[in-house]
């Protein structure tokens, strides 16, 4: 039923911990019949095919039942489209309770021209919590801190099964996934029919110099860390997929590397733009991220390439149990026999010390480099973070002092607070946003932060409130480009407040030529 779908959805918005979230999906797939749990967990996925129902639609919808004014100050206070609606909407007069499972076919079967009047009647018939629960799904924005790997993971979880299996599985499984739930409860495995499968990566842990001094650099090989995207390449008897690391397929967008992929195998590495040896930034690989379909045009501007760091299989060999430095042997004799313009090997880097490699990280050749990759050299290829394997030495952020422009309120357990805010440095004696960050900050300095945008609201524009330019935060970023798409030409890669500056006017913060001198 719906309701203990709402039940879960809640549960998760105001669940912060892990191991907690885990346990309420654990709790509601055990309690929840099939198909029910399958579309709940399809959900959570965002594996569902629904007809996305849009916010200009539900603003239409509710402009019929609610005075024009009561709903601005609603959502202002609120935050949240699909909570404001389900809150505001008159009380039912009588309450229905429809299954998840004929919710989903609802709303992938409803034609266009019907589909505001069966809302309507869904509203009409639910309480808050349900209506909350039915408008996410209906507009696949759960937003409940789940990511799809969490989901995946509950489901292992509760079968007692392998997370690598599922995963290595989860392409050749649909909505509502009753044999995998069948699985899960002792049922027979499911053989997937999705030919080039994902196989779940092996990630890597932080380190720093300190942690290295006590490891024998002769035990590790080291590589460059790209600013990319981590992909995993599959060739498949003529079948050819590309994969993030989460294993979403990615594969629509890069036709020009999956025709690189001639030999039968799985290879690890980063998805780059590149243009001969030069590697572009980040920006332009984002240009063509989450595309369906790539134009000709952009096939040439920004040519898609892979710099492979693994290989996992070759031609119906699995080596990921043998030691790191064999295949990397394999993978040296493999890349010659691929097209070097758009698949190439990443070089390692000497490693005679830790000074010595702590000197060229400081000092990269290249400013698409985010730092070092540190291997030992007998590592198997396991998923997920196993420690001492795999280690990540990253350069030191950038930080730069910038002064809070916006803010917008948070979802989830941060619903009640400003928590989202946009910052901006000084460009000719105005203030230019550069970029938006929601995380870096404590508890403590969330309120902080919200009680400063309650008592220096300057504007309201609908959810965001402008504020007084009078406090300043240290944001701490990895990268910069540039980007048409900001009133700066600059765009901030993963942003964070890393502290509050009380102690800095705002006519002291930054100004935008100190950003334009980081440009790679």
């Amino acid at each position: 039923m719906i309701a203990g779908f709402a039940e879960l959805l809640e549960r998760l918005a105001f669940t912060p911990r892990r191991g907690l979230k885990l346990a309420h999906m654990r709790q509601y797939f055990a309690a929840t019949p099939d198909p029910d749990r399958g579309y709940a967990l399809a959900a959570l996925t965002d594996d569902l095919e629904l007809r996305r129902v849009t916010p200009s639609l539900l603003r239409g919808l509710v402009a019929e039942r609610v005075d024009a004014e009561l709903f601005a100050l609603s959502y202002d206070f609120v935050g949240d489209l699909a909570e404001t609606i389900a809150l505001i909407w008159p009380a039912p007069r009588q309450i229905d309770s429809p299954s998840l499972s004929e919710l989903v076919r609802e709303l992938q079967e409803t034609p266009k021209t019907q589909l505001p009047a069966r809302i309507i009647a869904r509203l009409d018939h639910l309480p808050p919590s349900q209506r909350y629960a039915y408008l996410k799904l209906a507009t696949g924005g759960l937003r409940v801190g789940v990511s799809a790997r969490l989901a995946r993971q509950a489901v292992a979880d509760y079968g007692g099964l392998d997370l690598a299996e599922v995963e290595e599985l989860w392409h050749g499984l649909f909505p509502p996934y009753e044999s995998l739930f069948h699985w899960a409860e002792n049922g027979p495995k499911p053989v997937s029919a999705a030919r080039a499968p994902f196989r779940p990566v092996m990630l890597s842990t932080p380190t720093d110099l300190d942690d290295l001094t006590a490891r024998d650099p002769a035990d590790f090989m080291a590589e460059w860390k790209w600013d990319g995207i981590r992909v995993q390449a599959v060739s498949d008897h003529g079948t050819r997929r590309l994969y993030s690391r989460t294993g979403d397929d990615i594969s629509g967008a890069f036709p020009d590397l999956l025709e690189a992929l001639t030999v039968d195998g799985v290879i690890d590495g980063e998805l780059l733009i590149r243009r001969g040896a030069q590697v572009a930034p980040f920006n332009d690989l984002q240009t063509r991220l989450g595309r369906k379909q790539v134009s000709a045009k952009m096939l040439a501007s920004h040519p898609a390439a892979l710099r492979a760091y693994d290989l996992l299989l070759l031609e119906g060999h699995d080596l990921r149990a043998e030691p790191l430095h064999k295949r990397r042997a394999a993978l040296e004799a493999l890349i010659p026999r691929l097209d070097p313009a758009r698949i190439d090997l990443s070089p390692l880097l000497p490693l005679g010390d830790w000074d010595a490699l702590a000197a060229l990280r400081a000092d990269p050749p290249d400013p698409v480099i985010e730092g070092v990759m540190i291997k030992h050299r007998d590592s198997p290829y396991l998923a997920g973070r196993i420690k001492g394997h795999w280690l990540k030495w990253k350069r030191d952020p950038m930080r730069v002092d910038a002064v809070l422009m916006y803010a917008q309120r948070g979802h989830g357990k941060r619903s009640g607070y400003y928590s989202d805010f946009t910052f901006g440095v000084w460009d000719a004696g105005q203030l230019v946003p550069v970029g938006k960050a929601y995380f870096g900050f404590t508890d403590a300095e969330l309120k902080e932060l919200d009680r400063f945008v309650r008592n220096n609201t300057t504007e309201r524009f609908g959810p965001v409130r402008a504020v007084k330019p009078e406090k300043v935060v240290e944001v701490a970023f990895e990268g910069l480009n540039r980007s048409p798409r900001h009133k700066s030409g600059l765009a901030m890669r993963f942003p964070r407040i890393a502290r509050i500056r009380d102690d800095k006017p705002a006519a002291e913060a930054d100004h935008l030529e100190t950003l334009m001198a980081l440009l790679p």
